[in-house]
């Protein structure tokens, strides 16, 4: 009678586990990046020269372009091919209105994570001022999967 015990209750255990961990989406880095003119985000490929950059480019407005979120994001055992990254922003000149969303349709990856960029370009970058607060989210239709949000959120 012990040794069934000591069999069933560990299996159950492991198979519990499975199924916790059956449906696991998650983001898992957020990088807003400011473009300069020519497109770029940094000047070489050093991390350390491209915080630099970006503290070059938020102290001078008149030499960025556009703001890129590059989203690194999973969903391991989500059975939908095609799932929705939005990213809503607070800015400076929209503080009492709603945030500025932007929605971008992605494919899920076959197995490890996958990095996607939401661009805000053009005349709307020119009126939203400057970037106070952001929340990424990934959905499946109208089910939330998986949420990161700045601090001031």
């Amino acid at each position: 009678m012990l040794t069934w015990r000591i069999l069933v209750v560990p299996l159950a255990f492991a198979l519990g586990c499975v199924s916790l961990q059956a449906a696991n989406a998650r983001i898992i880095k957020v990088l807003p990046h400011y473009l300069d003119l020519e497109g770029r985000h940094a000047l070489s490929p050093s991390l350390y020269e491209r915080d630099a950059y970006q503290a070059v480019l938020r102290k001078s407005p008149e030499q960025r372009s556009a703001l890129r979120f590059d989203v690194q994001w999973k969903a391991k055992g989500i059975e939908v091919p095609a799932l929705t990254l939005k990213t809503e922003l607070r800015t400076s000149k929209n503080l009492a209105a709603k945030p500025l969303v932007l929605e971008h349709s992605v494919k899920k990856p076959r197995w490890f994570s996958k990095w996607s960029a939401l661009t805000v370009s053009g005349d709307e970058f020119r009126q939203m001022g400057d970037l106070l607060a952001w929340r990424v989210t990934l959905w499946d239709g109208e089910r939330l999967l998986a949420e990161q949000k700045s601090f001031l959120w």
